[in-house]
């Protein structure tokens, strides 16, 4: 060491400085931990009765080994440091430890085996529980240990991303309030009724369109979607409207963990495109149900509240809420009609706890096998019967009902297409329509406004949806 005695104070830090920098570069690839994606944490719920998928990161050739309720199973890292194991599916119940050991241990507490939903869409999804009806009193009583809540920070994202932010917490009256009512309301139903811990993971965010949320292979797969992306060419490279964006950063990071279902609310920000999303909406569904890859997992969506939008053709939104019913022809889907408990006058209604509660019924009764009525009427076919038409619909049960005196919001046009006010009577389960002013109707359209709502139930009090019979062609059509 006699020379570095002959350097210069600062040529001999320089060198020192230089040498610990190489000595860290070198060695600090050895010493990386292993680390899990931010959906796994203490507190978490993990779905019962599917393989448990556990994956993450570490060195490139790195062994590590998952233990969880009983099993353990190792794995060797890829030559890009990703791992995943696949552990035999559990039922429900806990708490248990996750541990994942490398060169570094990792040990999740407090961990539940249980239902796990995922709640997206736009704002009446996003809209919290502190600004619901009866928000104080909620709060308060919002005390559900086996309920876990994780909430997906909004993030966008020009490409698919491997993880999000977020962390889940035990639901409290100290955690509920910013976190998204209808998936509460929703999830609490469930636990209620069937006693196993349940997950409820939010992603959504205000003011999104459907193709935000839809990756863009999936877009690119119908040439009616083209225009979608040569627009997201056009905005603010920070807008969360670009297609795929919130796909990319929201849902693509959630995609290995496995999930009972998913409850949606959205729409209000695609209806000027209403006959587009007759295509864009299933497009969602199924792309994400590939992308899963759990099979035709539920997929149970609300229909939109009525509601005034002031500068804007009154049948876009009514066209919007054909192309959700439409949707039902999915299979292992489900829609919530809300034309009785909305807000003409706020496009956020507040009563979210009926909604996430008949979200639940569809649930209950369709992923869960309990004997409960779930829907509300829906239409399926008409007959003409002179210058009459009658109606039929599945759900009627315990019959139709008209509430507060006679039927509302029913219209009939003949082939000139000019839809007139019609006069309705409940025949049986059936519906008989018709108007002095057309002779020869030719179709029906009910509720058929942005702000109808209509008084046409079941006898449980469940609403009958909105819909048409005619082709005659929407004010939306062409809009791309």
């Amino acid at each position: 060491m006699s020379h570095l005695r002959m350097l210069p104070r600062q040529a001999l830090y320089v060198w020192t400085v230089t040498v610990l920098a190489s000595v860290v570069i070198y060695v600090a690839p050895a010493w990386a931990d292993v680390r899990l994606p931010k959906i796994f944490g203490s507190h978490m719920v993990i779905q019962q009765q599917r393989p448990v998928k556990v994956w993450g990161w570490a060195d490139p050739g790195e062994k590590v080994e998952v233990s969880f309720a009983g099993q353990s199973r190792s794995v060797v890292a890829d030559s890009e440091g990703r791992w995943l194991v696949v552990l035999d599916p559990v039922s429900a119940g806990g708490p248990q430890s996750l541990v994942v050991a490398g060169k570094n241990r990792i040990q999740l507490e407090d961990v539940l085996v249980g239902e796990v939903w995922v709640g997206s869409g736009q704002s009446n999804m996003q809209w919290p529980v502190s600004r619901s009806m009866n928000a104080e009193k909620e709060i308060a009583e919002a005390n559900w240990p086996k309920i876990r809540l994780f909430t997906v920070a909004r993030k966008i994202a020009a490409t698919p991303q491997e993880d999000c932010e977020g962390q889940w917490v035990v639901c409290t009256p100290q955690t509920i309030a910013d976190f998204s009512a209808v998936l509460y309301f929703f999830g609490r139903k469930l636990h209620q009724e069937l006693d196993v811990p349940v997950g409820l993971i939010n992603s959504s965010w205000g003011g999104t369109m459907a193709e935000a949320w839809t990756s863009r292979e999936a877009l690119q797969t119908d040439p009616d979607f083209a225009p979608i992306l040569e627009r997201g060419a056009n905005f603010d490279p920070k807008s969360p409207h670009q297609p795929a964006v919130l796909f990319n950063a929201m849902i693509h990071p959630l995609l290995n963990f496995a999930i009972r279902g998913v409850v949606w609310y959205q729409g209000e920000s695609n209806c000027a495109r209403a006959e587009q999303y007759q295509k864009l909406f299933p497009t969602l569904i199924q792309d994400w149900r590939k992308r899963w890859g759990l099979g035709d997992f539920p997929f149970y969506f609300v229909q939109l509240a009525p509601f005034r939008y002031r500068n804007a053709d009154p049948r876009n939104a009514a066209e919007l809420r054909e192309a959700q019913r439409l949707t039902l022809r999915l299979p292992n889907t489900g829609m919530v009609v809300t034309t009785d408990i909305g807000d003409v006058n706020d496009i956020h209604p507040t009563n979210k706890q009926e909604v996430g509660r008949r979200l639940a019924l569809w649930a209950l009764a369709k992923t869960y096998g309990q004997d409960v009525v779930y829907s509300g009427p829906l239409y399926r076919e008409a007959k003409i019967e002179g210058n009459k038409v009658r109606l039929f619909f599945d759900h009627v049960d315990g019959g139709l009902v008209a509430k507060g005196g006679e039927l509302t919001h029913f219209q009939v046009a003949g082939a000139d297409g000019e839809f007139r006010p019609a006069k309705a009577v409940i025949d049986g389960e059936t519906v008989v329509v018709w108007s002095d002013e057309v002779p020869q109707p030719v179709g029906v359209r009910f509720g058929w406004s942005d702000d109808a709502e209509p008084n046409l139930f079941n006898a449980v009090g469940l609403p009958a949806s909105p819909f048409r019979t005619d082709n005659f062609p929407l004010v939306t059509a062409g809009r791309r």
